[in-house]
């Protein structure tokens, strides 16, 4: 299954009074594991920083005036995000921001049924809290010295291992079927296995093996070892004899 884990900076709060994306990061997992493909961006929102975002993230107009607008990355990201599920942190925030930009580059929204919000998550697993991106990593022990400042694809990978936390799937499953999923970069997802051509050579010797059936032979006629050691062949009957004596 592919999912892609998502985190945006921005120049404010709302959306609806003209705060805009400055950053889009977003880390693909398959099957709950980072496949090491994502997408970043920093844009130009077209307008001031307020010193309390720059407080957060550290982006200032300045640095952002030499980037891209979101409507010129806008097809690069939806192919990237294709149809998975978005997994998001206070999804609701981001989602308000994303709809926003896609409405104004004249593009498809995402549908809220595509969110995983993983603050819902915390909450449901944790409900005495705290509950933000921090305090979920202090709680499983995720390394997050990097994050000084906020910044979108450094949360995003940090998130993939706190989500992956969350839904208890820090074991993968070890599937061995063919996915037939194709990752951002266009190869398939696919496990090959290949039988090997000539078998290993058995490393037990005569002696270890008629010590071990030396063993088995006092463990009973019902031992559950006898279902798996093949029987020694009885040794073969003499042929009838025929023709003449002399």
């Amino acid at each position: 299954m592919r999912e892609i884990v998502l985190d945006t900076e921005t120049t404010g709060l709302d959306p609806g009074q003209g705060h805009r994306l400055v950053e889009l990061g977003c880390v693909e997992l398959l099957n709950r594991i980072p496949t090491g493909s994502t997408f970043h961006a920093y844009l130009d929102p077209g307008r001031d920083v307020p010193d309390e975002a720059f407080a957060i993230h550290g982006l200032s107009a300045d640095f952002l005036k030499g980037h891209k607008r979101f409507a010129d990355i806008a097809d690069e990201f939806l192919a990237f995000i294709g149809d998975a599920p978005l997994v998001i942190h206070n999804a609701g925030f981001d989602h308000a921001f994303l709809c926003a930009e896609l409405k104004r580059a004249e593009r498809s929204l995402i549908a809220r049924e595509r969110l995983i919000d993983t603050l819902l998550l915390a909450r449901r697993k944790h409900p005495a809290g705290p509950n933000r991106l921090d305090d979920l990593c202090a709680r499983y022990g995720i390394d997050n010295s990097r994050r000084t400042k906020h910044g979108a694809l450094l949360d995003a990978e940090i998130l993939a291992e706190v989500y992956v936390e969350l839904i208890g799937a820090r074991q993968a499953q070890l599937g061995l079927a063919e996915s037939g999923e194709l990752h951002a970069n266009g190869t398939e997802g696919v496990i090959v296995i290949r039988a090997r051509l000539v078998p290993l050579t058995s490393r037990l010797r005569e002696t270890e093996l008629a010590a071990h059936r030396e063993f088995i032979s006092g463990l009973g006629e019902n031992a559950l070892w006898l279902s798996y050691v093949p029987q020694k062949q009885a040794p073969a009957e003499p042929a009838p004899f025929s023709g003449d004596r002399g």
